[in-house]
């Protein structure tokens, strides 16, 4: 704390130590780190990555697709035929049961275009194509084998099997994508003069302005990070809407049961886990694991109709509810969580954005949230337990401020800046309901 002045009824009005305030700042900033803790609600969710020096101010990764999965999508493997068969391209069962529907609304052979083989859009055209004899007169052996098909008479079908005489069949190949994510300075800062800290009724400011300036900090960045999900979410995330809605422009009504649970089996398909690390303190290394759901982030306006919602029979109001204070203990409890709706927990977050007028007939929307474990990366407060993530600067008022623009040396200033960058990992683990209001 520093010096303080006697009282200015006093006779004596007293001066300030001859060698300036005695001010642990290191203090300051430690106890308002403690404090911004509760106040985070995504920014502990991030598997924060630091930016070593001289490497840009781009965040590159590269993700690898797993063998069997549509996203793995490469020609580098080999066609094989029955006898009597349809030989596909290396493109073929993912091309037909999503690119090619879209590319030509449904319907018959997509022609080859420049660099790219052409392939027929739908299961049902290969075989009628193939002469109509089923899925056994089909046999495509491409760089993901069945990819994420379920059938398992397509599976049956795409089995690598060998002859003999073995033979150049069978070859698989790898998607490599890269994610990059952009780097971007922030920061502010503010003044105060000698006899601010001398003469103010509050012998701490400067512990106050401190704490406040962290908070601040931590609340836009926040903020920020926030948006960046929601907009992940719904542009590239795992999307669902109320009722016959298909768009956030086309929402007129409330999220319900059905809607969660749809959601769920979507991030099940996904492969999103059920269980969520978090950063629980103020350091990297201080980690705990949520279990028993995945994690979904609400606005207080949503609270009515959480608590509100019925079960799968859609009778009893509130059945489908469960209050957190019937499944959990003190130690699995997170900030702000209120209780849970068949696979979701669901936390509050004080500050929630929402679209105004974003619905139909210019109606409220309100997120909810799904943040799945290893879905992004991002550079925030927490430290790694030997340097801090923002750097801060204060210099009190005296000698080291006195220049021709302060010649007294009577300002003083603190400064915190930091640098922001946000990549999504898997942005199909990222899900979101927009829903109107209760």
């Amino acid at each position: 704390m520093a010096q303080v002045y006697n009282s200015p009824s006093s006779s004596a009005s007293g001066t300030a130590s001859a060698i300036g305030p005695q001010a642990r700042t290191d203090f300051y900033f430690k106890k308002a780190l403690i404090k911004v803790r509760d106040i985070q609600y995504f920014m502990p969710l991030a598997d924060v990555r630091a930016m070593p020096k001289h490497h840009g101010k781009t965040i590159k990764q590269d993700v690898y697709h797993p063998l069997l999965d549509d996203l793995n999508v490469n020609d580098q493997g080999l066609d094989a035929t029955a006898a009597g068969g349809l030989i596909l391209p290396t493109t073929g069962w993912h091309a037909w049961s999503s690119a090619g529907v879209a590319a030509t609304g449904g319907t018959g052979w997509v022609a080859p275009a420049s660099g790219v083989a052409g392939y027929y859009n739908s299961e049902a055209n290969a075989i009628a194509a193939a002469g109509g004899a089923g899925k056994g007169s089909i046999k495509v052996m491409g760089g993901n084998l069945y990819g994420s098909h379920k059938d398992v008479g397509v599976i049956t079908d795409r089995l690598p099997a060998l002859t003999e005489n073995g033979g150049r069949v069978n070859r698989v190949g790898f998607t490599r994508t890269q994610i990059t994510g952009s780097l971007i300075k922030q920061g502010f800062f503010t003044e105060y003069t000698q006899e601010s800290l001398d003469f103010d009724s509050d012998s701490e400011l400067l512990s106050h302005i401190t704490e406040e300036m962290m908070v601040g900090a931590t609340e836009l960045t926040e903020a920020q990070l926030q948006k960046d999900l929601l907009n992940e979410a719904t542009t590239n995330g795992t999307t669902q809407y109320p009722a016959s809605a298909t768009s956030k422009v086309t929402v007129a009504a409330v999220a319900d049961y059905d809607d969660l649970m749809t959601l769920s089996i979507a991030l099940d398909n996904n492969k999103t886990p059920k269980q969520t690390k978090i950063i629980a303190g103020s350091r990297m290394t201080d980690t705990k694991t949520v279990n028993g759901g995945r994690v979904m982030y609400i606005g207080p306006d949503l609270i009515p109709l959480v608590r509100k919602m019925t079960d799968i029979s859609g009778s009893v109001v509130g059945s489908g509810f469960v209050g957190v204070e019937k499944y959990a203990d003190a130690a699995n409890v997170l900030n702000g969580e209120i209780g849970s709706v068949d696979q979701f927990r669901f936390v509050v977050v004080p500050e929630m954005l929402y679209d105004e007028s974003g619905g139909a007939s210019d109606v409220d929307i309100y997120p909810m949230l799904c943040v799945g474990d290893g879905s992004f990366t991002t550079i925030g407060f927490q430290t790694n337990g030997k340097t801090l993530k923002f750097t801060t600067t204060h210099k009190s008022p005296g000698r080291e401020t006195a220049d021709v623009n302060d010649p007294y040396g009577e300002k003083g200033f603190y400064s915190i800046k930091w640098y922001y960058g946000f990549m999504a990992l898997r942005p199909e683990r990222l899900g979101i309901i927009w829903t109107k209001g209760a």
